[in-house]
Order: C-alpha cells, then sequence, then structure tokens
C-alpha cells in the first residue's frame, strides 16, 4: 500500500474552521481568522483572511460542552447537548455560511439546533414591564470570538425566528468545532456571527 509523504500526512489531519473577518489590520488578533475553505490562498490574495488552519491539538484546547447563560436572568442556565435535545429542537436546511469577503466557507445540507429566543426565554431576562427592552446579547466562543444581538433583533424582528444554537450537522454530532456553534441565517454575510466552540450566552442591560 503506498503512503502520504509526511509532508501530505501532517498536511492531512489539520483541522480547517469557519470564523470569518473581514480584510486584516496590522495587529489584529490572529484567532478571529479560522476557516474551512478551499479557496484561503485566494481569499488572502485579495486581501482577505478568511481561513486559518487550525490543527486538531489546538482545537482540543478550545472545544467546551457546556453553554452558559448567564448576566441579566432569572434563571442562569449551563446547557449541554443533552439539555437543547429536551428543548425544541428544530431541523434547518441549507444554510451557507458565506465569509465576509463573500466566499461561501460551508454548506450545511441539513442541521438540528435550539432557537436562542427560546434558550433566552427559559432563562428569562429580568425585564421590568413589557417596555423595558434595552438589553444586548452577546455569544461567546472559548478563543475570544463574539457576536452580538439586540433583545429587539430576537423579539421583535424576523431575526428572532432565524438564530440557532446547534449541535448537529449533516446527520452528525459537532464536535470539531466544539458541541455547539451559534449561527444567524438572515444575515446577508452569514460568517462574522457563525460562533463556533461557543461556551457562554451572556445578557446585559443597556444603562
Amino acid at each position: 500500500m503506498r503512503t502520504l509523504p509526511t509532508a501530505f500526512a501532517a498536511l492531512a489531519v489539520m483541522i480547517l474552521f469557519n470564523r470569518c473577518t473581514g480584510p486584516a489590520e496590522p495587529g489584529a488578533a490572529a484567532d478571529h481568522t479560522h476557516g474551512d475553505h478551499a479557496t484561503a490562498a485566494m481569499d488572502t490574495a485579495k486581501g482577505h483572511v478568511c481561513t486559518t488552519p487550525v490543527s486538531a491539538e489546538d482545537s482540543a484546547k478550545y472545544t467546551s460542552k457546556l453553554l452558559a447563560v448567564s448576566g441579566d436572568v432569572e434563571f442562569p442556565l449551563t446547557l449541554t447537548v443533552d439539555s437543547l435535545k429536551r428543548m425544541n429542537v428544530a431541523t434547518i436546511e441549507d444554510f451557507t455560511v458565506v465569509c465576509q469577503s463573500g466566499a461561501n466557507m460551508k454548506q450545511d445540507s441539513t442541521a438540528k439546533g435550539v432557537l436562542l429566543r427560546d434558550i433566552l426565554e427559559k432563562a428569562r431576562i429580568k425585564q421590568s414591564g413589557h417596555k423595558d427592552r434595552n438589553f444586548y446579547i452577546v455569544a461567546r466562543a472559548t478563543d475570544g470570538y463574539k457576536a452580538t444581538f439586540s433583545w429587539a433583533e430576537l423579539f421583535n424582528n424576523p431575526t428572532g425566528d432565524n438564530v440557532y444554537v446547534l449541535f448537529e450537522e449533516n446527520g452528525r454530532p459537532i464536535v470539531a468545532q466544539g458541541d455547539m456553534i451559534l449561527i444567524c441565517r438572515n444575515d446577508i454575510k452569514t460568517g462574522p456571527r457563525h460562533v463556533y466552540w461557543l461556551n457562554a450566552i451572556e445578557v446585559h442591560r443597556v444603562d
């Protein structure tokens, strides 16, 4: 049996992840530029940084099996994949991760997850009456990446029907990118709010 040369064997075990940003800035943190698409060199040539290879060893350092929901909520939560499976699970079809550069980074034919809005309703945001709506929600990853949403986006806008915490893609559990990923389906460029290695949802009041 033929074996791959050492260099190609090493390359074969590299895992590429989806994290999309715009053009790189001098001194910008590299942990915001993980990607998983073969067009890495092409995008870099155009001045975009959408992809950076991440080894399986480095990925393991970021993997979290718990999702903490905290901040201005009545009932802080610690969720696992099993917790999500006991909630109202939705099946999503034909979701594409589109980098800020416009490159298609990943395609899910199907995925399963729970609406972020349902999770927040379970935690119950600390609101004083129905006019108390000045909150923002932060989704954080273990590598420091984050995405934000306003209360109005999630509870008074079609975006609320499109933000999910996923635990399964294409019929398989999510493993390489942590156990859970947050997506926003109706963003024009879905990459910037595609949060893998997800480990925290924080609710904050706007003072």
